[in-house]
C-alpha cells in the first residue's frame, strides 16, 4: 500500500530573508530544514510534514519544485 508521499518528488528550499526579529520556533524550523547561511539552497523530499514545516517560514524562503 503506497503511503501519502508523493514518489521520488523534490523541493529545492532557498533561505532569502533573515530570521532577525522572528521567533525562535520560526528560527528553530529554518534550522531544522538544514540551513545555516543566508541563500543557502537545500533538496529535501516532498512529504506532508515538511510542507507543513515550509508553511511556517513560507515569508523567508524561496520554493522551486
Amino acid at each position: 500500500m503506497p503511503n501519502k508521499e508523493t514518489s521520488g518528488k523534490t523541493l529545492r528550499v532557498t533561505w532569502v530573508k533573515s530570521d532577525i526579529g522572528f521567533t525562535k520556533d520560526q528560527k528553530a524550523t529554518i534550522k531544522a530544514l538544514g540551513l545555516r547561511r543566508l541563500h543557502q539552497t537545500v533538496e529535501h523530499k516532498d512529504t506532508p510534514a515538511l510542507r507543513g514545516m515550509l508553511n511556517k517560514v513560507v515569508h523567508m524562503l524561496k520554493i522551486e519544485e
